[in-house]
């Protein structure tokens, strides 16, 4: 069930690139990531009011760093878009699936599986040729970079931080995009922006609820539960496929053509899933120990 929700993550995700850009077309970036993070924390409302009343401490040795780093993510992430081209970004931010596997040995004292990282090494190969292998580097590639570790250090905190508590998966995706919202907000008026009328486009609407549903509520939801039952890297490199799905998305729905050359590349990444995916299966072994209680919603 993990594996075949972290794909789902990953096919959100790719299709979250083009719907994003749409809805700027429409409304500033600061104040969109608000909408985004602010009705997504107020559909979470109910988990968190139930967390916060049974365990407070335990909300805020989670919610808060995790919450941080989500904001500095997006903030990474949309700055390098707007700044880079759509290739450049999307191989850069999957280098946080090679990054993952070091920073997880850094965590957890535990060296990575040989296995492990050479798919690692694949999907970011396969993600190379998916874009097209041209690359050049600025400013906005280093926003992308930036995002990348910022991605896979929330990888790893988030598995050591909700590995063991019993703070449910709900509250926690809760807690952080309250805490991303209220950043946003707070950078936006540290900017000085005026506060622009909000669109009454309905397509800006459809994307701002597509996102918030889909990409940020089920996604971070997902990527949390995940945490609890799967290493970091095993969540990257399933989550990897996240340019393949983003190219078939382009190539279905905007029209873009996929070459030979990002048709190997997109192979490579299903076949680097795939293996993580039959691999884990192959080695699963029964866990006696006594797992920790965990409220899950």
């Amino acid at each position: 069930m993990a594996e075949i929700l972290l794909l789902m993550l990953a096919l959100v995700w790719g299709t979250s690139y083009g719907v994003t850009k749409q809805a700027l077309l429409w409304f500033p970036l600061l104040g969109f990531l608000t909408l985004r993070f602010a009705f997504t924390f107020l559909l979470l409302t109910p988990a968190l009011w139930s967390a916060l009343k049974n365990d407070r401490r335990a909300c805020l040795q989670v919610g808060l760093p995790l919450g941080v780093l989500l904001w500095a993510i997006f903030v990474c992430e949309t700055k390098g878009v707007a700044l880079t081209s759509a290739a450049n970004a999307a191989f850069l931010i999957s280098l946080c699936i090679v990054l993952t596997p070091w920073l997880e040995w850094i965590f957890t004292r535990r060296r990575p599986d040989a296995s492990m990282l050479l798919a690692a090494l694949v999907c970011c190969l396969g993600t190379f040729l998916l874009v097209g292998g041209g690359l050049g580097f600025g400013a906005g590639d280093a926003w992308m970079l930036a995002a990348a570790i910022l991605r896979a250090l929330m990888v790893c905190l988030s598995q050591r931080l909700l590995s063991g508590s019993r703070l449910s998966s709900l509250a926690a995706t809760g807690l952080q995009t309250g805490v991303a919202a209220s950043l946003c907000a707070l950078l936006w008026w540290w900017q000085g922006q005026p506060l622009p009328a909000l669109p009454v486009n309905p397509g800006f609407w459809l994307a701002l609820a597509y996102l918030v549903l889909f990409c940020t509520l089920f996604a971070f939801f997902v990527q949390n539960w995940a945490a609890r039952c799967c290493s970091p890297s095993r969540v990257v490199v399933l989550t990897g496929s996240e340019p393949l799905f983003g190219a078939l998305f382009a190539s279905a729905v905007l029209g873009e053509t996929l070459s030979l050359q990002g048709a190997i590349g997109g192979g490579l990444i299903f076949l680097a899933t795939l293996w993580v995916s039959l691999a884990g299966k192959a080695g699963a072994k029964p866990d006696s120990r006594p797992k920790p209680a965990v409220a899950e919603v």
